[in-house]
């Protein structure tokens, strides 16, 4: 009988090893970390250690999303970590930041804006998960979340910076901040993403802009960065007021047309579906 040979059945293909998950939750881990000590630093009265740690915080988050990509280590797990994290970091962190440091002073009136802030953030964030799929990468639906928090971060910053000799922040500029960036974030504004934007075409302008920018930064860093990220969160509005006025196109796709208000197409099952805005006239 002829003797079985190991060697003649082929070796069956190992599983990819799941170390490399690590990475990415790690970089969560990190923002969920300073997120946490941003809200001790604030109980604290430690305010600017707590602006800063969600600073920190948001750069790690951006980094844990390009890591995944990189290493194609993307999974649901890391996307609902991500989530929660997101929701300490730069929900519950900077609404109790903003409150410790002046809210309190409105009594109820703050605490419900805190509040408001916290809850818009997480409804931002599940309408962010279950509506990956549907929209286009090109902007967001509302206010980011971490755009959100850096506006009030970055005004803390700013109130005792070189910008407040030209702009004080007077008293009731959080209460009024607070509210409106809690609407942003849930609105049906679209915010472009910067995604797909090629800075090589145009290399002469781009170095220009950025030599500008890094100028900016590296003299008056939190004044910049509040005026960066306050003209940010007006980018919405303003384009839809442009778009109202019929000065210039929406931007993207509108997404779900529940919340397509402003018209356009919407993929869905390989399909096109065109509507239009409600009182539009109809194409001939």
């Amino acid at each position: 009988m002829e003797s079985y040979r190991s060697d003649d059945i082929p070796a069956p293909e190992r599983p990819r090893g799941r170390g490399i998950y690590i990475l990415p939750n790690l970089f969560t881990a990190g923002n969920l970390f300073f997120g946490f000590y941003s809200i001790l630093a604030g109980f604290q009265h430690r305010f600017r250690e707590a602006a800063l740690a969600i600073l920190i915080a948001a750069v790690f988050d951006n980094l844990d999303g390009k890591v995944a990509r990189l290493a194609r280590a993307t999974s649901a797990f890391g996307v609902e970590f991500d989530s929660l994290a997101d929701l300490v970091s730069f929900g519950a962190a900077p609404a109790l930041l903003v409150y410790n440091s002046d809210l309190f002073a409105y009594h109820r009136l703050g605490m419900a804006a805190a509040f408001l802030f916290l809850a818009c953030g997480a409804l931002r964030l599940a309408r962010f998960n279950v509506m990956t799929s549907k929209i286009s990468s090109k902007y967001f639906l509302g206010l980011p979340i971490p755009a959100g928090a850096l506006v009030l971060v970055s005004a803390e910053l700013a109130r005792n910076g070189p910008l407040s000799h030209f702009f004080s922040f007077p008293s009731g500029f959080f209460l009024l901040a607070t509210y409106t960036v809690s609407i942003l974030m849930v609105s049906p504004l679209r915010y472009r993403s910067f995604k797909e934007v090629h800075l090589l075409r145009k290399p002469m302008p781009t170095f220009v802009t950025v030599m500008i920018v890094a100028l900016s930064f590296f003299l008056y860093p939190s004044s910049s960065l509040f005026a960066g990220i306050l003209l940010y969160a007006l980018l919405g509005p303003f384009e839809y007021f442009l778009y109202r006025v019929g000065v210039r196109k929406p931007v993207g796709d509108p997404g779900d047309p529940v919340l397509g208000w402003m018209g356009g197409t919407v993929k869905r099952r390989a399909r096109v579906i065109r509507f239009r805005r409600p009182g539009s006239p109809r194409n001939r």
